[in-house]
């Protein structure tokens, strides 16, 4: 007997236990980071627009490093170049490992985020650029496309403690997927005057550190010289530096070579990389790039009215609170429209609307891209920061409405998938359900830890069954477990 699953992608599908329990760990990292990203962003509009301004600017200001290597910065820019390609590695360690371990390896279930980060990049655009037509500002069009994933989970945190796995995931992967999109937006559209040589040079420490990591080489004291290098001479060259923390990140492998033991041993050395790094851009890099980026001196309301009036502002609000939701909600019906995807069951439109909204929060890259397009410290960066800043308190509290209204369902969706009747550690819902990511799903199937997203699981959940309970009764399920 068999149990035909849906043949197209679902909306907010759970996915497989062993992933849902990573993402989710990386959901709390990433929260803690948004808290502390919060914290800075706070702590520098205070203390940009308090009579101790002045040691706000001299602490930005101060200069350090070595001029022969062009890396004579100032606090500013090293937390912008530097510690930001931190949080760029880890991205890039992510991206890698969803697309060829992870559940989203299956390109029907990678479709939907894909376009919706895509829609949600391309609308914000667009209006930004119709906004802009007549001001001679249109350098500033990328500012509204990128989400913010640890602000967005930060205020999950306050407003949806409750929120299903699936939705949580959707989120963090279309952030992913955006953050990606930008910087190769980043790449293309803000480099100026390229140098060949150090490109080169950058390339080949890339080539020299790709080769060691494939070949499962940890030492610190070989990788990190070489990363410095990548980064220090992806800079020179003129490409903005966070590229280099990209493709540092997709140089790591994701699965355990078969000398270690496989893809069935545990995992692989982009997890491991991703343990180690991802506190450190979750706790460090990311809020001190805050505290340093988002202080800006309002001027009271004349300086604020100054700012809202400006079509830059008005492009990059309008981008961030309009442009997210209709692209992405429009992206991702048109996939629906056209294709067999459909809703998971127990969700509804309005809760795409709730996330499409709430990645309207666009902070940590939309600041970064905001002062490669008009210049750190001048008068249309500070309206881009006070823009952005305004756009994502206002898509915070508008998703906030919208999620709220949600909240009884989400929470018995919440309980369902933390259900665990036989307190083996794993939600029965993960345990007896259809896969659907093969055409049938026998009752007798058994599942294994699965091999390709190189996580090894304890005996406990290996020789599970998975099966679907709307085809087999508790009897029945009783006889194929003592079978």
């Amino acid at each position: 007997m068999t149990v035909s699953p849906p043949r197209g992608p679902q909306l907010f599908g759970r996915g497989s236990w062993p992933e849902a329990r990573r993402i989710g760990d990386i959901l709390r990292k990433e929260t803690i980071g948004g808290i502390l990203l919060l914290a800075g962003a706070v702590v520098a509009l205070v203390w940009a627009n308090s009579p101790w301004t002045d040691g706000y600017e001299a602490l930005r200001g101060f200069t350090f490093g070595p001029e022969s290597l062009h890396l004579n910065l100032p606090v500013e820019k090293w937390a912008a170049d530097g510690l930001l390609a931190i949080f760029f590695f880890v991205a890039g360690l992510e991206l890698k490992r969803e697309f060829v371990a992870g559940d989203l390896r299956d390109p029907r279930r990678a479709a939907v985020p894909i376009a919706a980060a895509i829609g949600g990049v391309m609308i914000p655009a667009v209006i930004y650029a119709v906004i802009n037509l007549g001001s001679g500002q249109g350098r500033g069009w990328a500012i509204p496309t990128a989400t913010d994933i640890a602000f967005a989970l930060a205020v999950l945190a306050v407003i949806g403690r409750h929120l299903p796995h699936a939705m949580r995931t959707f989120l963090l992967t279309l952030a992913v997927v955006d953050d990606l999109l930008a910087i190769v937006i980043i790449a293309v559209f803000y480099t100026a005057d390229l140098s060949v040589l150090p490109l080169l040079g950058a390339l080949l420490a890339l080539a020299v550190f790709t080769v060691l990591v494939q070949r499962r080489v940890r030492s610190w004291w070989l990788l990190l010289p070489l990363a410095f290098a990548t980064w220090a001479l992806m800079h020179a060259s003129g490409v903005h530096a966070t590229v280099a923390g990209v493709l540092l990140g997709f140089a790591v492998p994701v699965l355990r070579s078969r000398a270690a033991g496989g893809p069935e041993a545990g995992p692989g050395l982009a997890e491991h990389f991703e343990h180690r790094f991802r506190p450190i851009s979750a706790g460090v890099a990311v809020p001190v790039f805050a505290l340093m980026s988002a202080g800006v001196a309002v001027g009271g309301i004349s300086g604020l009215g100054a700012a809202f009036t400006d079509p830059v502002a008005v492009g990059i609000m309008a981008g961030l609170i309009l442009g997210k939701p209709i692209g992405i909600v429009g992206a991702t019906w048109l996939v629906t429209r056209f294709t067999r995807a459909k809703m998971d069951s127990g969700f509804a439109w309005i809760d795409l609307v709730g996330l499409a909204v709430l990645a309207g929060i666009g902070f940590t890259v939309s600041l970064l891209i905001g002062e490669l397009a008009f210049g750190l410290g001048s008068d249309r960066d500070g309206h881009a920061k006070i823009a952005v800043l305004a756009g994502s308190l206002t898509a915070t509290l508008l998703a906030a409405i919208i999620l709220r209204l949600r909240n009884r369902t989400y929470r018995h969706i919440h309980d369902a998938e933390n259900t665990d009747a036989n307190r083996d550690d794993i939600p029965d819902v993960y345990q007896y359900h259809t896969d659907t990511r093969t055409e049938a799903a026998s009752p007798r199937q058994f599942v294994d830890a699965d091999p390709a997203a190189g996580t090894g699981e304890p005996d406990g959940w290996r020789g599970r069954l998975r099966c679907g309970p709307s085809s087999l009764g508790p009897r029945r399920l009783s006889a194929v477990r003592s079978s």
